[in-house]
């Protein structure tokens, strides 16, 4: 089967008035359709930069990206984007905030408000419809922002530390509900995190990234052997505790150099 996105040799400098700082370093990445998959490595090592390419937003200075086969430029396919914040806009209702992309797309129609009602429905926050944004907690705000996301049917949902404002607790509990929301949606993503736990606990496979400027390390793949599978169960899976011991040396070891394969 044809991988989703393919990242290729991408190498990646941020230029200043001070100088060039190099970022990425022959960066490979496979993932395959419906897939979730994490990237981990040290602060300031290029993760979100990775996550800033496939979006369109910079473009690699050497390297390719492609999309189903097409490179990334001439891909019509629709990437969401959840970020640290949720930028909901606190003059706008929560269900105005959610349908906002749609309008901003000119997507707004009967089968999307369907689809974004029922998702209301589903994620616990139809009786908050008319709330504003500061009137909900923490992880219901971010169930307004994956909302807002999926309502434009996007093909690959990029998170970048989407959980990372939330008080530990809460973390969990929102990391659990959209993780178990994007599997059962079949969405392919990937996450940004520092967090080993959060990218063992909802990847399939996780990518571990040196010190800048990065190569990919390592490429995990996580198999928790456990029935009907969740972020919080794999928390409890026997095979949680080997599957950190074996990132946290690979973060902790400057040597070895591994080239990520793919997930299916």
């Amino acid at each position: 089967m044809e991988p989703l996105l393919e990242l290729k040799d991408i190498c990646f400098s941020y230029h200043s008035m001070e100088g060039e700082t190099p970022t990425l370093t022959d960066i490979n990445i496979t993932i395959g359709e419906g897939a979730f998959v994490a990237v981990v490595g040290p602060s300031g090592c290029g993760k979100s930069t990775i996550l800033s390419l496939i979006s369109g937003l910079i473009k690699p200075e050497s390297g390719s990206i492609f999309v189903k086969g097409q490179p990334l430029e001439e891909s019509d396919i629709n990437i969401g984007y959840m970020l640290q914040k949720d930028h909901l806009f606190e003059w706008r209702t929560i269900y105005r905030n959610v349908i906002l992309g749609l309008e901003i797309q000119k997507k707004l129609n009967d089968n999307t408000k369907a689809k974004v009602e029922e998702m209301l429905k589903t994620y616990g926050l139809e009786e908050f419809r008319n709330a504003r944004p500061s009137q909900l907690s923490g992880g219901m705000r971010q169930r307004a922002a994956l909302i807002r996301t999926l309502a434009l049917e996007p093909s690959l949902l990029l998170l970048d530390e989407p959980f990372s404002a939330l008080d530990y607790q809460t973390r969990l509990s929102v990391a659990d509900d959209i993780g178990q929301i994007l599997k059962a949606q079949k969405k392919t993503a990937l996450l940004v995190t520092h967090d080993i736990s959060e990218a063992i606990s909802m990847a399939d496979q996780v990518i571990v990234l040196s010190n800048r400027p990065a190569i990919v390390k390592k490429a995990v793949s996580i198999d928790m052997d456990i029935p009907n599978r969740t972020p919080m169960a794999s928390r409890n899976a026997p095979a949680f505790k080997t599957y950190f011991n074996m990132i946290w040396k690979e973060l902790n070891n400057h040597e070895d150099v591994y080239r990520a394969g793919s997930v299916s």
